[in-house]
């Protein structure tokens, strides 16, 4: 494990990489990269065309990495994907374009040679067509325009020792174009050999023509894996209505600043994060929570940048701009979560690594098998069953197989409020079985709030307000009078109820706070009292009539203060009860389905908290949790979790990110309750950005739906190469006469790569 000091040291950098093709790409580039003096950690994506480095910025520089990169024969575009992300959409489209005339010109071309060569169907072609000059010329721009893709990564790659598919692409279609041009020069000097001098020019063009129409389909495919990244960032405002010196004016968002006001009007995006200082409204954070039901917002209250300003318009102070606001945040987690690898691809990574080497070995095995031991013309049975061999073997289906499935399970899960870290925490959900929540904040709101009003019978003859009509106002009018001066949170929760009811609160006298007992004071000239049983034993104020409705609501989970008087302070008579005001910590609207949804999946559910164990008992009963630990305190929440891990189970914590932070981090997932802040995010694997409860079901789901995706996967790509290779090689030949054509391999390897990425793209059918 790496220090503290040198941990801060280090800086992630996330950037495009251009020319890669295959899983051995990944594999070259990530060792390059690694040699870099001071880069500590190096992962390469084919799916999403980029590298993320984590290395010392004092030791390297861009330069560093793009030399690294263009060592082996790729391309690194450094840049700001947030600032760029336009130029690089329309850089794709450019690159898109150039492939598709690529495609149409090599087939078009390639079309006509097989037309005028191909056994059979030559019978029908213009005597123009059979001509091997023509098809020479024909060929020539194929090979050496449309396929200067393949050159350009295999040339410096030989350089350097080190072979990708491009490689085989290009050594089998070179072959067979060179091959054929000799033919076509020199027919005379294969005689001896009783060869037929029959070119084979067909094969060059459409291998290449077939390739790149596979690259073409599955760049088109890998861009709808890539769809969550664009509704993210197509959510940003364009611009803001910023007041300066008492002046309205819209700009840009890339100019606003930190303490700017801006005004939203209905209908508008809100620009960046901040807090309301003027006005109130209705806004729908869906595009960031989720959640479709917008969320009433007031003076005090934080929004956040690209949500929608439903009703009403307000002023608000600009808090967090650029790439400090939340949505910029959700973006590049997802980023870093798309271009992170799952634990399970790093076999895919290993067989990669060494599979061109392989392949290129079992291509020169095949040329000298069938050279010696072929039918007549051996050479000719060498030769294109040794091309058949160099484009079969296809590594690109194994280098797409997790990560595509890793872009689109991760795009899902950010569109519905889910965020999930990296690809490692993906893989790990799916094996989860015990889940830990906090009570506080996960379970429950976190803010207690007036539950029950009971009133007494000795009210009226006590009350000074003499009010019959509404007597719960009464008692919670003098409460909240009382309380107003508190700052306990009980209190607040009583004052807050006062004010939600526009009661008007009395003026208080004499007031007292008597730590660990409630309150006394003076409301209209009466002495009042108010808090837990202990103040009403220290003030021998009988309660022995009431004593079971107020075990009833403690058993129920419920604070219960006590609210007692007497008329005069100097009053020889006994306090007197007026009422029993019942506050709780209410729990959270998802909250029980949120538990059963996990129930049904056969997880345990285990709820963690500093309360008291009745209190914690009476929670989990109207949750369905069995298992309770109570009176755990912050620091030994971390413990708890492992003592759960030695009895052998994976195990997932739900907090609040802050607090619960050592028990998310020693748990196999952590999932933090979304608050907008950065430290929810960064505290745990998961971020639950809708807050919704019932969002912890589904990220498992999710991450279940997500790995048998990634196995079927696999097994296709794995289970392609070890049937078609051994085709490829003849091995079918001896026994049934069937020989694989070169063209005919150029379209399966092309299709493996293609059904790879759309078996990726079905997960977007999981609804959440």
């Amino acid at each position: 494990m790496k220090t503290n000091n040198l941990s801060n040291q280090l800086t992630k950098l996330t950037f495009t990489i251009k020319g890669m093709h295959c899983a051995s790409c990944v594999k070259i580039l990530e060792d390059s990269l690694s040699k870099v003096e001071g880069v500590s950690k190096a992962n390469v994506n084919l799916a999403t065309e980029k590298a993320t480095v984590t290395y010392n910025p004092t030791k390297v520089t861009d330069q560093h990495l793009q030399s690294a990169v263009s060592s082996v024969g790729y391309q690194a575009v450094i840049k700001d994907e947030m600032e760029h992300e336009d130029a690089e959409r329309l850089e794709k489209q450019k690159e898109l374009h150039d492939l598709r005339n690529k495609v149409i010109v090599s087939l078009c071309l390639g079309g006509l040679i097989l037309w005028g060569s191909f056994p059979g169907l030559m019978n029908t072609a213009p005597a123009l067509l059979q001509n091997f000059f023509l098809q020479l010329i024909l060929a020539t721009p194929v090979q050496f325009w449309a396929g200067l893709t393949f050159y350009q990564a295999t040339i410096p790659a030989l350089k350097h020792r080190t072979a990708n598919m491009d490689t085989l692409v290009a050594i089998g279609t070179t072959v067979a174009f060179g091959y054929s041009a000799f033919v076509t020069f020199f027919p005379q000097l294969l005689t001896p050999y009783t060869l037929n001098p029959i070119p084979y020019f067909d094969v060059s063009t459409i291998i290449i023509g077939l390739i790149l129409l596979g690259r073409y389909f599955e760049a088109k495919a890998k861009a709808g894996t890539s769809e969550a990244i664009k509704k993210l960032i197509g959510l940003q405002a364009k611009t803001a209505r910023v007041i300066r010196n008492g002046k309205e004016a819209d700009i840009p968002i890339e100019q606003v600043k930190l303490g700017d006001l801006i005004r939203v009007r209905p209908g508008e995006k809100i620009p960046v994060d901040g807090v309301i200082v003027d006005g109130e409204s209705s806004i729908d954070e869906s595009m960031v929570t989720g959640e479709s039901i917008p969320v009433d917002k007031t003076k005090g209250d934080t929004v956040v940048g690209a949500t929608i300003n439903k009703s009403g318009t307000f002023v608000y102070k600009a808090t967090k701009v650029g790439q400090e606001t939340m949505l910029a945040q959700i973006i590049k987690l997802v980023q870093e979560a798309q271009g992170s690898k799952a634990p399970i691809q790093r076999l895919a990574d290993l067989i990669s690594s060494y599979f061109v080497p392989v392949v290129i070995i079992l291509a020169i095995v095949t040329f000298v098998i069938w050279y010696d031991f072929g039918p007549n013309p051996a050479f000719l049975f060498a030769m294109l069953n040794t091309v058949a061999v160099l484009i079969i073997a296809c590594p690109c289906a194994m280098g797409l197989a997790t990560p595509t499935a890793i872009m689109v399970g991760t795009g899902i899960g950010a569109e519905h409020g889910i965020l999930i870290k990296d690809a490692e925490s993906l893989e790990t959900a799916h094996k989860i079985n015990t889940i830990i929540f906090d009570k506080t904040g996960t379970l429950t709101k976190g803010k207690p709030e007036v539950t029950d009003i009971i009133v007494l019978d000795k009210l009226e003859q006590y009350s000074s307000s003499g009010a019959k009509r509404n007597r719960e106002e009464t008692i919670l009018k003098l409460a909240a009078s009382i309380e107003k001066g508190s700052e306990h949170s009980l209190a607040e929760a009583i004052v807050k109820k006062a004010e939600k009811q526009r009661l008007t609160l009395s003026r208080v006298e004499a007031f007292k706070a008597i730590a660990g007992f409630g309150v006394e004071g003076k409301v209209d000239g009466q002495k009042l009292i108010l808090g837990n049983r202990k103040l009403t034993s220290k003030e021998q104020v009988d309660i022995s009539d009431k004593l079971p409705t107020v075990e009833k609501l403690e058993k129920e989970g419920k604070t219960v203060m006590i609210l007692a008087t007497r008329p005069h302070t100097l009053s020889p008579n006994p306090y007197a009860l007026l009422g029993l005001i019942a506050v709780a910590d209410t729990l959270k609207d998802s909250a029980v389905e949120g538990v059963k949804a996990l129930q049904n999946l056969g997880i345990e559910v285990v709820m963690i908290t500093g309360d008291n164990k009745r209190t914690a008992d009476a929670i989990a009963k109207k949750l369905g949790i069995k298992r309770v630990l109570a009176e755990v305190l912050p620091d030994q929440k971390e413990a708890e979790v492992k003592k759960i891990q030695a009895e052998g189970k994976k195990v997932a914590m739900v907090g609040d990110g802050i607090n619960d932070a050592p028990a998310l981090a020693q748990s196999d997932v952590g999932i933090a309750m979304g608050t907008g802040t950065d430290v929810a995010i960064e505290a745990a694997d998961i971020t639950l950005v809708n807050k919704d409860l019932r969002s912890v079901a589904s990220a498992i789901n999710l991450s279940k739906k997500t790995m048998r995706t990634i196995k079927l996967n696999l097994f296709w790509a794995f289970g392609y190469n070890i049937i078609l290779i051994p085709v490829a090689m003849g091995l079918l030949y001896p026994f049934f006469k069937i020989l694989l054509n070169p063209i005919f391999a150029s379209i399966a390897m092309a299709t493996s790569s293609i059904s790879v990425v759309l078996n990726s793209l079905l997960l977007k059918r999981y609804k959440l």
